[in-house]
């Protein structure tokens, strides 16, 4: 290689419509915990969608904390669209699987339980 091969400026990097709804996404979140306003949301949201490159979607999330991780949905809920669809199709594979969840649910409250208290000390 010579050395303009080496140092030629790298090409900005194209964006998928997978990463402008992950971006989209943390907009939401932004907007939904009070850093933004509906106004600013829909705008970033406009400008997200007509992105091309990964630079122009670093914009929109600049002055936004980075730290925007989700708490995880715990196991123990039940996922109620499921449940209304099973209920529709096959009320006895609802019951399953609400007794299923119940069961999940018991067996993991003793540990967190657990878990708190020896946090606590």
């Amino acid at each position: 290689m010579n050395d303009s091969e080496e140092h030629a400026p790298s090409a900005p990097i194209r964006v998928s419509d997978a990463e402008r709804d992950l971006v989209e996404a943390r907009l939401q979140h932004h907007y939904a915990v009070g850093r933004l306003t509906l106004p600013e949301l829909e705008e970033r949201v406009e400008v997200v969608y007509e992105a091309r490159t990964r630079e122009q979607l670093d914009t929109v999330l600049r002055d936004l904390p980075a730290d925007t991780q989700e708490p995880a949905r715990p196991a123990t809920v039940i996922d109620s669209r499921l449940l209304v669809i099973l209920l529709c199709c096959s009320p006895p594979a609802a019951l399953i699987y609400w007794l299923i969840c119940q069961r999940a649910a018991r067996r993991r409250g003793p540990r967190l339980r657990a878990l708190k208290s020896s946090n606590e000390t």
